[in-house]
Protein backbone atom coordinates (compact mmCIF):
# COMPACT_ATOMS: atom_id res chain seq x y z
CA UNK A 1 0.00 0.00 0.00
CA UNK A 2 1.52 3.25 -0.88
CA UNK A 3 1.06 6.78 0.91
CA UNK A 4 0.99 10.29 0.21
CA UNK A 5 4.08 12.01 0.76
CA UNK A 6 3.92 16.21 0.59
CA UNK A 7 7.36 15.54 -0.78
CA UNK A 8 7.51 16.18 -4.31
CA UNK A 9 10.99 14.86 -5.21
CA UNK A 10 10.36 11.69 -3.21
CA UNK A 11 6.18 11.66 -4.96
CA UNK A 12 7.97 11.88 -8.23
CA UNK A 13 10.65 8.77 -7.61
CA UNK A 14 8.33 7.10 -6.38
CA UNK A 15 5.32 6.98 -9.00
CA UNK A 16 7.76 6.75 -11.29
CA UNK A 17 10.27 4.44 -10.36
CA UNK A 18 8.82 2.70 -7.69
CA UNK A 19 5.37 2.20 -8.01
CA UNK A 20 3.46 0.37 -5.69
CA UNK A 21 6.18 1.42 -2.68
CA UNK A 22 5.02 2.80 -0.06
CA UNK A 23 7.07 6.16 -0.33
CA UNK A 24 8.22 6.93 3.34
CA UNK A 25 10.13 3.54 2.75
CA UNK A 26 12.10 5.43 0.11
CA UNK A 27 14.79 6.94 2.67
CA UNK A 28 16.62 9.91 1.93
CA UNK A 29 20.21 7.88 1.91
CA UNK A 30 19.10 5.35 -0.72
CA UNK A 31 21.37 4.93 -3.49
CA UNK A 32 19.04 5.33 -6.28
CA UNK A 33 21.66 4.73 -9.30
CA UNK A 34 23.65 1.63 -8.00
CA UNK A 35 20.52 -0.09 -7.01
CA UNK A 36 19.28 0.43 -10.55
CA UNK A 37 16.41 2.40 -8.91
CA UNK A 38 16.95 4.99 -11.98
CA UNK A 39 19.02 3.94 -14.50
CA UNK A 40 20.06 6.24 -17.53
CA UNK A 41 16.76 6.65 -19.11
CA UNK A 42 15.54 7.58 -15.89
CA UNK A 43 18.41 9.74 -14.98
CA UNK A 44 17.20 12.05 -18.20
CA UNK A 45 13.99 11.82 -16.92
CA UNK A 46 14.34 12.86 -13.88
CA UNK A 47 16.35 15.87 -15.12
CA UNK A 48 13.61 16.87 -17.51
CA UNK A 49 11.20 16.68 -14.29
CA UNK A 50 13.57 18.81 -12.51
CA UNK A 51 14.05 21.30 -14.51
CA UNK A 52 10.04 22.15 -15.23
CA UNK A 53 9.59 21.48 -11.88
CA UNK A 54 11.40 24.07 -10.44
CA UNK A 55 12.19 26.07 -13.78
CA UNK A 56 15.86 25.76 -13.71
CA UNK A 57 17.23 25.52 -17.19
CA UNK A 58 18.58 22.51 -18.53
CA UNK A 59 21.85 23.86 -19.31
CA UNK A 60 22.01 24.65 -15.68
CA UNK A 61 21.64 21.19 -14.25
CA UNK A 62 24.74 18.70 -14.00
CA UNK A 63 24.43 15.49 -15.90
CA UNK A 64 26.32 13.90 -13.77
CA UNK A 65 24.63 10.75 -12.22
CA UNK A 66 26.59 11.34 -8.55
CA UNK A 67 24.19 14.55 -8.37
CA UNK A 68 21.46 12.34 -8.17
CA UNK A 69 22.34 9.64 -6.53
CA UNK A 70 19.94 10.00 -3.44
CA UNK A 71 16.85 12.03 -2.79
CA UNK A 72 19.63 14.44 0.05
CA UNK A 73 21.36 14.50 -3.60
CA UNK A 74 19.25 15.40 -5.41
CA UNK A 75 16.99 17.97 -2.86
CA UNK A 76 20.39 19.59 -2.29
CA UNK A 77 20.55 20.35 -6.10
CA UNK A 78 17.48 21.67 -5.94
CA UNK A 79 17.42 24.17 -2.82
CA UNK A 80 20.72 25.19 -4.35
CA UNK A 81 19.58 25.88 -8.10
CA UNK A 82 16.19 27.04 -7.06
CA UNK A 83 16.40 27.61 -3.39
CA UNK A 84 12.34 29.57 -3.07
CA UNK A 85 10.99 25.88 -5.01
CA UNK A 86 12.28 23.97 -1.77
Amino acid sequence: MSTVTNDPIRAYIVNEFLAGEDAEDLTDDFDLIESTVVNSLGLVRLISWISETYSIPVDDIPLEPAAYRTLADIRGFVSKAAPAAV
